[in-house]
């Protein structure tokens, strides 16, 4: 699914109007016809609807919606915030529909000290403001919405929570925005509903099909993606009757030290689990004993320390590598990945502690091989690329790291968000907060290492490892609880996502 600036939504619309052809409140008949339909599966009538209008588009959606409900004998309430002398067309025909085909009440608040008072129960439709918002909100505007937000009301936003914006927040005020509890935006996901911190505003949102022009979603251009599985499907290869552990490759996993083997054995086990031919574990010299009892179909290369990793021979027998996970930050593990850097050629993911190496010697990110994975979580890409204000900067900064570097930026996270030095990012639609766990990932670099090694092309080495990660994390959740899942559920989830993603 691709994701675009809410101006592009706009040209979407408008190309669709001219070109299906139909009248714009024709569509937005159909936008509102979606919306009673989500509503309606979800709620009987007997919950009391309040419905917040503002005079655009917007709200036309909301006054087709309060008609919709009303005819289904929804008991439905419509306030306008402000004045309609400055109503949009569509606006308008809305509201003569609504007061002629219906008894719904209608009340203009021109004062936020008229906010009615709701009953226990009561369900508030948000359709105040939409996509096409370009500045904060003040005064009877952002009062109103202070007071649904004050109502303890299960709140549901149309397109957007009132007051948010498509993208970029950083100017804008978070105690004039709608906390929703469910937003249903058409078509399309906003970008801004991908970063963690507007969580609050959009609460668990849904996108609703209303059918805008496939030409114009084709031909309009944005490098934003929504990973879905029919986008990895496609990826995933397809196995020979006559293929040998040969055919799948051998993958090189350097990491660990004392007390941090863990991170090496998940590693290993996710790419056991996903399908490479095999791996051979580089570990410090004390850890032979876990690797072989832990994993034992795993091959070990013994580090000359006992505790942590000092060096790297040669690595041409391999198909691809991982370094970093538990590998720790000993000054001889630092001159060993600046060394090997400068030598290595091989498909590469770079995780854990050698991205904190790399973070206290910026002058070795040169180093980095083209088209490398680089496995960060948030604070670890903190200390790469320096502080964000917010997550909307902090993916611009991903992007222009990937770009500067030649590289792939997994950016782990609700939406893992994967960057490639073209430009182009994929957010994530799999993964669930019980993932947050100890492991999780050197489990997702295990994935990737595991797809390089088989032949899949970094970037789709990438965005299918991510996707996996996620979905086995999802059917790991399924087998037992958030709370209780843990790294090794994940692995053991992973066949069964396969054969979930090629249903």
């Amino acid at each position: 699914m691709k994701i675009f600036r809410c101006d592009q939504v706009r040209e979407i619309d408008q190309y669709t109007i001219c070109n299906e052809p139909i009248a714009s409140v024709d569509l937005m008949e159909r936008a509102a016809g979606k919306l009673s339909e989500w509503y309606t599966e979800r709620y009987m009538p007997n919950k009391p609807v309040f419905i917040f209008s503002g005079p655009g588009n917007n709200g036309g959606d909301g006054l087709a919606l309060a008609r919709m409900l009303s005819k289904k004998r929804y008991s439905v309430s419509v306030f306008l915030a402000g004045s309609a002398d400055n109503a949009s067309h569509d606006w308008k025909i809305n509201r003569n529909r609504l007061n002629d085909e219906t008894q719904v009440p209608f009340l203009t608040i021109s004062d936020d000290n008229q906010f009615p008072a709701l009953p226990a129960g009561s369900i508030i439709i948000d359709a105040l403001f939409g996509s096409g918002l370009s500045r904060q909100l003040t005064g009877i505007s952002s009062g109103i919405v202070k007071k649904i937000n004050a109502s303890g009301c299960e709140v549901i936003s149309v397109d957007i929570p009132s007051g948010l914006f498509g993208e970029d927040n950083s100017g804008n005020d978070p105690e004039s925005i709608v906390k929703a509890s469910y937003t249903l935006s058409f078509q399309f996901p906003k970008l801004s509903f991908l970063f963690p911190e507007n969580e609050k505003f959009t609460g668990k949102w849904e996108v609703l099909p209303i059918g805008l022009h496939e030409e114009a979603i084709e031909n309009m251009k944005t490098p934003y993606r929504f990973l879905e599985k029919n986008m990895v499907k496609p990826l995933l290869k397809i196995r020979g009757k006559f293929d040998h552990k040969g055919s799948f490759g051998h993958g090189l996993l350097t990491g660990g030290s004392y007390g941090r083997m863990g991170a090496v054995v998940l590693g290993a086990r996710a790419a056991l689990r996903t399908g490479i031919g095999l791996i051979t574990c580089h570990i410090p010299s004390r850890g032979n004993l876990i690797i072989q009892c832990a994993v034992p179909e795993a091959m070990a290369i013994h580090d000359k320390s006992e505790e942590f990793i000092s060096g790297i021979g040669d690595t041409v027998s391999f198909s691809a590598i991982a370094i970093g996970p538990g590998m720790g930050t000993e000054k001889e593990t630092q001159a060993t990945l600046h060394e090997f850097l400068e030598k290595c050629r091989k498909p590469l993911v770079i995780d854990a502690d050698a991205l904190n190496i790399l973070s206290e010697n910026k002058a070795c990110l040169k180093d980095i091989p083209a088209m490398a994975i680089l496995t960060p979580h948030p604070k670890e890409f903190e200390r790469l690329a320096g502080k964000s204000e917010n997550s909307f900067e902090r993916l611009k900064k991903q992007i222009r790291f990937s770009a500067d570097h030649n590289c792939i930026v997994v950016l782990k996270g609700a939406h893992t968000s994967v960057t490639e030095p073209g430009g182009m990012v994929w957010f994530n639609s799999t993964g669930n907060p019980g993932m947050a766990t100890a492991g999780s990932g050197d489990t997702l670099t295990g994935i990737i290492l595991s797809l390089l090694a088989q032949g899949y092309k970094p970037a789709d080495a990438a965005i299918t490892g991510v996707f996996l990660h996620g979905l086995a994390g999802d059917m790991a959740e399924e087998r037992s609880s958030g709370e209780s899942l843990i790294a090794s559920d994940i692995i053991d989830c992973i066949g069964a996502a396969f054969n979930r993603i090629r249903e």
